[in-house]
Formats: C-alpha cells, structure tokens, sequence
C-alpha cells in the first residue's frame, strides 16, 4: 500500500497486521480520488474508519486542506501516526482514537466536505454514521458522502430512508463505492 499522488507520491505505507482491518486496495483509492481529484483541493476530508490512516493520507497528499482521520482500534492509530510521520503530512492530519459516535457527537465542530466511511462490512456502521452526520449538521451543503461496501443491495436499501440522494455509483471486484450528497 502506498500513497498514489501529490505531496507524498510513492511513499509506502505501514499496514496493521491480521484480519481485523481490510484496507482499501490502491486500485480503489486511485478510482475514488480520480473521481474526486477537482473538488479536494482546500477541502475538510474525513475518514470515519481510518485503519491504516492510507485513504486520509492520499487527499492531504492531494491538497486536501486538512484530513481528520478515526479509528478506535489503539493499534491503528500507532500506524497512522507512523504513516503521517513517514509522508510528512502529519500537520495536516487531525487523529482521533474514538469511536465514530463520539467523534461525530462530541467532537466534530465544523462541516466536512468530503466523507469516507468504510467501516468494518459486517456492520450496521454507514447507516449509522450518515443519519448522525445528518442529525448533527456536519455535512458541507455542497459535500460529498463516500461509501464503501461489499453489500450495494443492503446499503441501497437503508438508504431509502434517509434524506440524501445518491450521485453515482462504481463498483470495483467486490468492493463498491457509492458516493451521496445532502438533498
């Protein structure tokens, strides 16, 4: 795994060790950024589900303006904390070892441009996590809402009930990436 683009292009990333963290492939995140690349620039990114910090890293990389990157597992917060210091985008990054509830709830304090959420896939997490982004006013009126899921169907599927529409979807093996904004 490594950083694609900008600043810190090439740079190799540490990875957590076993099963419990599913990054996302460079393929996927090099799609997601092509796809985003003209609305990043001096934008708030947040990755609610950061693992090893790698797709927060890429858009502060990108020009982003800052990243905030979460994770509750302590042992992927030391490898974000090492994968920021080795691409030297640690002053761009900010990193919380928090739940997403808490984050979202007690934490956050200014609208987000672009979210990622990639949460573990056996989760009810996404869902969760936008109808409190919702809740608590945290996403830019013009903000984009990033997806990944192994389980389009489901996801479709809870968001009905949601006030958001959905602006485009990709899919990529298994992995599918659908991408939202507020209505």
């Amino acid at each position: 795994m490594r950083i694609i683009s900008g600043k810190a292009r090439g740079t190799k990333l540490y990875t957590l060790e076993g099963n419990n963290t599913r990054p996302t492939l460079d393929r996927v995140k090099e799609s997601l950024f092509n796809i985003i690349q003209s609305k990043l620039e001096g934008k708030v990114f947040l990755d609610l589900f950061s693992g090893s910090g790698a797709v927060g890293l890429e858009a502060v990389s990108r020009n982003a303006k800052k990243a905030i990157l979460c994770d509750n597992n302590k042992e992927a917060i030391s490898i974000i904390k090492k994968n920021a210091s080795k691409t030297h985008l640690e002053e761009l990054v900010d990193i919380y070892n928090t739940t997403f509830e808490k984050l979202i709830k007690n934490i956050l304090d200014e609208k987000i441009d672009i979210i990622y959420i990639d949460p573990p896939y056996a989760t009810n997490y996404t869902i969760e996590a936008i109808k409190l982004l919702i809740k608590y006013d945290l996403i830019a009126d013009d903000g984009i809402v990033i997806l990944e899921t192994d389980d389009e169907q489901k996801i479709m599927k809870q968001l009905q009930n949601i006030n958001i529409k959905i602006i485009n979807k990709r899919k990529y093996g298994r992995a599918h990436l659908i991408f939202l904004q507020k209505n």
